[in-house]
């Protein structure tokens, strides 16, 4: 997921209209954890949209729910699972996202990614490098 580090509602621009947008739509440091965020970012898939592998800020616990749509994901060792609107799943801190995408071809996908990450980390997603 091309995620952008700060500001409400930006999406993250993209050349190729097969890969996802994300915006990041909350960011808040957590009074009663010192150095920890709460960040949301919102992720958006056309039909057959995908993100590229990435892993996620090693400081990053994420929770990730479906709004509309299904979508294709697999992190670590685990077989990909298909999930839709109305599920969820985490995604342990530093963990390898080899499949994130729309599962279909015909119609879009959302999903709201909901990070608690140190304060510190403003970039939320790095480009695998395996």
């Amino acid at each position: 997921m091309a995620f952008v580090a700060t500001g409400a509602a930006q999406a993250a621009p993209s050349a190729n209209p097969l890969t996802d947008v994300a915006a990041v739509v909350a960011r808040r440091e957590i009074p009663n954890i010192p150095g920890k965020s709460l960040v949301s970012v919102l992720v958006t898939y056309a039909p057959g949209a995908k993100s590229p592998p990435h892993r996620h800020a090693a400081s990053g616990f994420i929770y990730a729910y479906v709004l509309s749509g299904a979508i294709r994901s697999q992190t670590g060792v685990a077989a990909p699972q298909v999930y839709h609107a109305g599920e969820s799943w985490f995604e342990p801190p530093g963990a390898r996202h080899s499949v994130s995408e729309n599962a279909s071809d015909a119609e879009p996908a959302r999903l709201l990614a909901i990070f608690v990450v140190d304060t510190r980390d403003e970039e939320l997603t790095h480009a695998d490098q395996e």
